[in-house]
């Protein structure tokens, strides 16, 4: 029988390698901003993202823009196909969290 500690350490894990995806799309998400929507990375604070002085209110406008899916109207394909994936691993990642937190408690 798997333990409950086994349990709770491969879901970290599962939760840890699903963030560095996450991240290593959304980093390449504001890479290909740049060129394919300017205006949404100026409003994003696309060169500042993920520095220690980055505004939280512009990185939670991208938040928005994936979450109402308004990246649908544009005309890059990659764009769309990037924007797409991101807000499937961030999905993912919430749903995952969700889970360890149920698992805790009942292990």
């Amino acid at each position: 029988m798997i333990s409950g500690d086994t349990i709770l350490f491969v879901l970290i894990l599962v939760i840890l390698v699903n963030l560095a995806r996450a991240l290593t799309a959304l980093r390449t998400l504001i890479y290909i901003m740049r060129e394919a929507h300017p205006l949404l990375y100026q409003q994003v604070d696309g060169p500042g993202f993920f520095s220690s002085h980055g505004n939280v209110v512009k990185q939670v406008r991208l938040y928005h823009y994936l979450k109402s899916k308004e990246y649908l109207h544009h005309h890059d394909d990659i764009f769309i196909k990037k924007c797409e994936k991101v807000r499937r691993l961030f999905i993912l990642s919430c749903c995952l969290v969700l889970v360890f937190m149920f698992a805790v408690v009942l292990l």
